[in-house]
């Protein structure tokens, strides 16, 4: 039985021209002369801002992989997904512009967010140990992929171990940002988890240079839910006891917007909270 094509899965197209580009400047790896930063012997991440966590290579894996290896860029839209879980492994994906989360599969066969991913980032590696994906990515705005595959990345580490480092590096983020998640999710009440969750997105987007005072989720209530181990009610309560306490603001425009006007009073608020529901989850 021939299966119909997914409208939302999505497709390898190589950008061809101008009119096919998508427009990146919110996620934009590109500094403001347009060039991406060339990538040298020993290179190391630039020290970043005072709220951003060091360690990150977002900058040098673009810089890197445009400079040694071959790659197709792919543009992608809201709800694409990139791959499934289940699919054969044999590709990873450097984000250039746009943002992604990871979905796992609960038991009752719910999708659950499980990993929210910035320009920089990397898709795929949970398909290296067993050649299967193990979750499936999603796109969660418009933006660019570089997709690699595996065997030539391999290939090209050879000639230069540099890269081979550098994607370790990465895996190593991305474990810390894990367990990161998991010490937030198994010790922290309600109300900072959903502060936690806010700042740890503004660290992301402070760290590549973008605006923090305004950003959008992209994420329903719900999700934000699946994600933090919180129900439905414990996240819109968070968020109204926030507000209340001004360390953030909603967008009359949309809730899924939301304005922090100061990272460090939101910062104080996660490290001076206590648990006010009992009913949130753990």
């Amino acid at each position: 039985m021939i299966m119909p094509p997914n409208p939302h899965r999505l497709q390898v197209v190589p950008l061809s021209s101008e009119r096919d580009q998508v427009p990146v400047d919110r996620y934009d790896s590109r500094g403001n002369d347009g060039a991406i930063p060339p990538a040298l012997p020993g290179i190391r991440p630039a020290p970043g801002p005072s709220h951003a966590k060091p360690g990150s290579c977002w900058r040098e894996s673009l810089a890197l992989m445009e400079q040694y290896v071959t790659f197709v860029r792919q543009k992608v839209r809201t709800d694409d997904k990139v791959y499934l879980c289940g699919e054969t492994f044999d590709t990873l994906y450097l984000i250039s512009a746009g943002l992604f989360k990871i979905v796992n599969l609960a038991p009752d066969g719910r999708e659950q967010p499980a990993g929210l991913f910035f320009k920089g980032d990397w898709l795929g590696f949970d398909g290296i140990p067993t050649g299967q994906h193990g979750c499936s990515a999603v796109a969660l705005d418009s933006g660019e992929l570089w997709t690699i595959r595996y065997d030539t990345l391999l290939q090209a580490s050879a000639r230069e171990p540099l890269l081979m480092r550098l994607v370790l590096s990465a895996v190593s983020a991305q474990l810390a940002r894990n367990r990161d998640i998991t010490l937030s999710m198994g010790t922290l009440s309600a109300d900072a988890r959903v502060a936690d969750f806010l700042l740890q997105w503004a660290h992301s987007l402070e760290e590549r240079g973008m605006r923090t005072d305004q950003i959008n989720v992209h994420m329903s209530r719900a999700e934000m839910g699946d994600y933090l181990g919180l129900r439905l009610e414990s996240v819109s309560r968070a968020l109204s006891r926030l507000a209340r306490c001004g360390v953030i603001r909603f967008n009359e425009k949309g809730r899924r917007e939301i304005n922090i006007p100061d990272l460090d009073a939101l910062s104080d608020f996660i490290k001076h909270s206590a648990d006010p529901d009992p009913n949130h989850l753990h």
